[in-house]
Order: structure tokens, then sequence, then C-alpha cells
């Protein structure tokens, strides 16, 4: 089976993740390409698509909602799956696709629910982001009693539930 992935990383936590799920389902056997979502190759040229997306300011950016539409026909031929990134899927009843008010809005914005999905915590990473984001950023999680020190660097992701995903699909 070829595996393509396809990543929509602002600050590149969705990229690791997504690099992540290639490394093991290419140890498990899988012959897999990962892309940009922005670069993605023919999408008939795969048996399996998986799309990971990051939250910014509280939505997925644009071009993932058009590119499921745009593309929706296509994936449902296909072993799909779709992850989403926030910093809200930090917290219990969340971190669900099921209970994330992110996810939740995607999936009537496509019209659409791939049949794999999932939701990961993010990374918060003050020093990494501009004057705008870090203060965006900080007042959202003080008004969520997240963690708002100027020097916080602390990634949510539960990296076993990445592993799972990765089984997930590659049995799917």
């Amino acid at each position: 089976m070829k595996t393509l992935i396809l990543c929509s990383s602002v600050h590149g936590h969705t990229r690791l993740i997504c690099e992540r799920i290639q490394s093991q389902l290419v140890a498990m056997g899988e012959e897999v390409t990962l892309a940009g979502l922005t670069e993605a190759p023919e999408l008939s040229e795969f048996d399996k698509v998986l799309i990971g997306a990051s939250i910014r300011h509280g939505k997925h950016q644009a071009n993932v909602v058009s590119f499921m539409i745009q593309h929706r026909e296509l994936l449902q031929q296909k072993i799909c799956g779709f992850f989403s990134v926030s910093l809200v899927a930090r917290k219990p009843g969340k971190n669900t696709p099921e209970t994330n008010a992110y996810m939740q809005t995607f999936l009537t914005q496509i019209n659409w629910q791939p049949p794999i999905l999932e939701v990961f915590g993010g990374r918060l990473n003050y020093p990494g982001y501009g004057v705008v984001d870090r203060n965006i950023i900080r007042f959202i999680m003080w008004v969520t009693k997240g963690p708002t020190a100027a020097d916080t660097d602390i990634t949510f992701t539960d990296w076993d539930k990445v592993s799972a995903l990765a089984v997930r699909f590659l049995q799917a």
C-alpha cells in the first residue's frame, strides 16, 4: 500500500507529529510519502491518505477546509484519516474527535467525516511566537487556565496516542 501523509502546520509541531507517524509506518513496512498540504502530489497515486492540521486562532487554515471539500470524492474512495492539533486538546473532555469543538466544526464545514479521526494536544512555545501570536495565545491560555509565563515551552502531545493512530491507520 502507498500512503500519503499531508501536513498543514504553522509553527512546525503538526509536521513533527506527521514525521513521527511516517517513521512508525515505514518501520512497519509501509511506503510513505510526507508532503505539505500546499505541495500535495496527485492523490490518485496513493491507497491511503492521512491529513494532519493545526489550529490557529481557533480554526483550521482555510486551505485545509477547501482541500478536503475539493478532494472529498476521491478521499472517500481511499482509506482516509484526519487529525487535528490544538492547545485546547490538552484538556480532558476536549481531547477526542467527539468532544473537540474544533474537530466538530471542521467536520460540519467539510460535510463529511473521514473514517479515522484523532485529536492531539499541541505545543505551547511562547519564545517561538511573534509578539502578536504570543499575546493572543497568552490571553487564551489565561482564559482557559493554561500556562501564561512568557518563557513557557511545553508539549502537550500524547506520543502514545500518536503511535496508536499510526497503528490504527496501518490496520485500516
